[in-house]
């Protein structure tokens, strides 16, 4: 399972030209030079963005591309689904043949990731990433539980005393 290059530099790009939108249509040779992505590749993202309706182009001198809805209308999802990432942590792609025929005794819980994935990602919006970029947030905002247990009862064993560190 991982997000690649495609998902990543797609919602990258995004977030460049929402941050610029004020200005006016934005060129992706600038995104380009400013995110170090290969404008042939920022190209082709923006071919399936322009389709799914998630950008604009406008052409000839000060052309380049706009964000055609509303920010707050736009989620992480939206621009990784308009680029064809497949965001899955099955080990048969969903088919559910992971062992010939059947599935594997773990399927459901890939399956249950990938939903939870989905939905947070379906959660943040566009807006939400420009805002926290415009305040120098990097990572939204968290609470960290440290949970301090022993792995064995024994001092002597090995490994002692664990950290499990939660997000919430």
């Amino acid at each position: 399972m991982r997000l690649t290059t495609k998902g990543r530099f797609a919602v990258t790009a995004m977030m460049d030209i929402a941050l610029r939108a004020a200005e006016g249509p934005v060129a992706l040779a600038g995104v380009s030079e400013r995110q170090k992505i290969s404008l042939s590749y920022l190209e082709q993202l923006f071919g399936k963005l322009r389709r799914c309706k998630l950008v604009d182009s406008v052409r000839g001198p000060g052309g380049g591309y706009c964000i055609a809805r509303p920010l707050h209308q736009i989620t992480v999802a939206d621009i990784i689904r308009a680029v064809d990432e497949q965001l899955d942590a099955t080990q048969c792609g969903g088919r559910e043949d992971c062992h010939g025929e059947h599935p594997c005794m773990t399927h459901d819980l890939w399956t249950t990731l990938n939903a939870k994935m989905y939905e947070y990602l379906a959660a943040v919006t566009l807006d939400e990433l420009v805002e926290q970029q415009k305040q120098g947030l990097t990572t939204q905002p968290s609470s960290v539980i440290v949970e301090d247990k022993r792995l064995d009862p024994r001092p002597h064993a090995r490994g002692g005393r664990e950290k499990a560190v939660a997000i919430a």
